[in-house]
């Protein structure tokens, strides 16, 4: 910070007194420069708060869903980092194979630097096997912020994305953290002492749930959010009044200092391309209620207990990495638009799948978010259509779970008749009402040439 004993920089902006405070006893010479400005990026996160059902709807996410958002700072000792232990790359497969993919959603948030210092392309290599078990890399620089707020979960380790988690209110889990590496009197050392460690030992559901229903908003971080800014809402005004009076400029006094709202980012459902297994239970039905299906599907080797089923069956992605497993599958399913020429229409690709998968019981193409087309064994063609929510909102769960719910009935001796009132698909606490139908004969494709 220093220069011949002098201070480089005209204004240090400093977003707390506890960091003046700092900033004293490490480089006094510097100190007469600090400027209380608050925390722009926590402005604007604060600001997007309310907004955080859209952008979990932005990722697909159903309800009842529990986001899990890895981040990791780009310090050899952080959570991608090759000096803790390689965590993470031991961490991805692990949450692929124990938590219930309709039950949970996983993103990571990685460093620039990360991506900068190794390339895009060696990144997504690392991280292929979890991007096709679900796994959503999220852009560093313009959506981080909008995953955050959507998350319940953070798996992290010492920088700055898990410290604004803990500030949110979000619970917190840290993988990786070096102690013996930070000033003792930093906020981020005194997160490290209040967020318990992640035990990548031990089963990883229970610790993820213990930590998003153990958590008390409001109250398990509520010291730490308190040093984020001294000036909560306040920084775009600081900062512009301190720039205009360096350059000895008056203010606009016509114009508001804002901040740029965080966008509402793209639509990015999870794509799953690795084979599922699924775990399906017939419940039965209460009096005028339609029949109750449990599905519960793993991205990967699933747990050995827990589950009482009726019937396990593998769910297999037309575009699989490995098409060996398609001749395995009880049900394979395509994603896409039935407009998609080179697709659909519906009817037209469950035949062609089934034709060419004679063993598979079902074909299902997942036409929309909310609905998916089906093909059964003896060739009669269904909808399967989800009941909108309040407001005509749409369910966002895999419509491909519904497909599975079908199978573990057809598969119990049922039939399809049975279904005319519906059925209710339950995925974890969620339950999704889904009715079941004859699919409409396609359409004409335009006028002859």
């Amino acid at each position: 910070m220093l220069h011949e004993g002098r201070p480089i920089a005209t204004a240090t902006v400093l977003s707390h007194p506890e960091q003046l405070a700092r900033l004293r006893a490490a480089c006094p010479e510097a100190a007469p420069t600090a400027r209380l400005a608050g925390d722009p990026c926590y402005d604007r996160l604060l600001a997007a708060l309310p907004h955080r059902d859209r952008f979990r709807r932005a990722l697909g996410m159903a309800h009842g869903q529990r986001l899990v958002l890895l981040t990791s700072t780009w310090n050899p000792e952080s959570l991608f980092g090759d000096g803790g232990g390689d965590v993470l790359p031991a961490l991805l497969p692990r949450l692929a194979g124990e938590l219930p993919a309709d039950e949970y959603r996983t993103a990571a948030v990685l460093h620039p630097n990360i991506w900068h210092g190794h390339g895009p392309g060696q990144v997504r290599a690392w991280c292929r096997r979890a991007r096709q078990a679900g796994l959503t890399l999220i852009d560093p620089l313009a959506d981080w912020r909008q995953a955050l707020i959507a998350a319940d979960c953070v798996i992290g380790d010492h920088g700055s994305v898990t410290f604004y988690a803990a500030a949110l209110g979000i619970p917190v889990l840290l993988g990786a953290f070096p102690h013996d590496q930070l000033d003792p009197d930093s906020p981020v050392a005194a997160l490290g002492r209040a967020a318990p460690a992640l035990r990548p030992a031990s089963p990883l559901l229970p610790q993820l749930a213990a930590a998003i229903d153990g958590h008390r908003p409001g109250r398990s971080y509520a010291h730490l959010a308190a040093q984020v800014s001294s000036a909560p809402g306040e920084s775009a005004a600081l900062l512009r009044r301190l720039c205009y009076g360096l350059i000895g400029v008056p203010e606009p006094a016509d114009r508001p200092a804002l901040l740029d709202p965080l966008p509402l980012p793209d639509y990015q459902p999870p794509v799953r391309t690795a084979p599922l297994t699924a775990f399906t239970r017939l419940l039965g039905a209460a009096p005028g209620e339609p029949p109750e299906i449990e599905v519960a599907r793993f991205a990967g080797p699933p747990p050995a207990t827990g589950y009482a089923v009726h019937d396990t069956h593998t769910v297999v992605n037309e575009d699989c990495p490995d098409p060996s497993r398609l001749s395995l599958a009880g049900v394979i399913v395509r994603y896409g638009r039935e407009d998609d020429p080179r697709l659909g229409p519906a009817d037209a690709w469950t035949a062609e799948a089934a034709a060419r998968h004679p063993y598979a019981a079902l074909t299902a193409f997942v036409g929309g978010p909310d609905r998916c087309t089906v093909r059964t064994g003896d060739g009669r063609v269904l909808t399967l259509a989800a009941a909108p929510g309040p407001h005509g909102r749409r369910d966002l769960a895999d419509p491909a779970a519904y497909a599975s719910a079908l199978y573990a009935w057809l598969s119990n001796g049922k039939s399809v008749a049975e279904l005319a009132g519906g059925m209710t698909v339950r995925t974890g606490a969620a339950r999704h009402r889904v009715s079941v139908s004859p699919a409409p004969l396609p359409g004409p494709l335009g006028p002859p040439l």
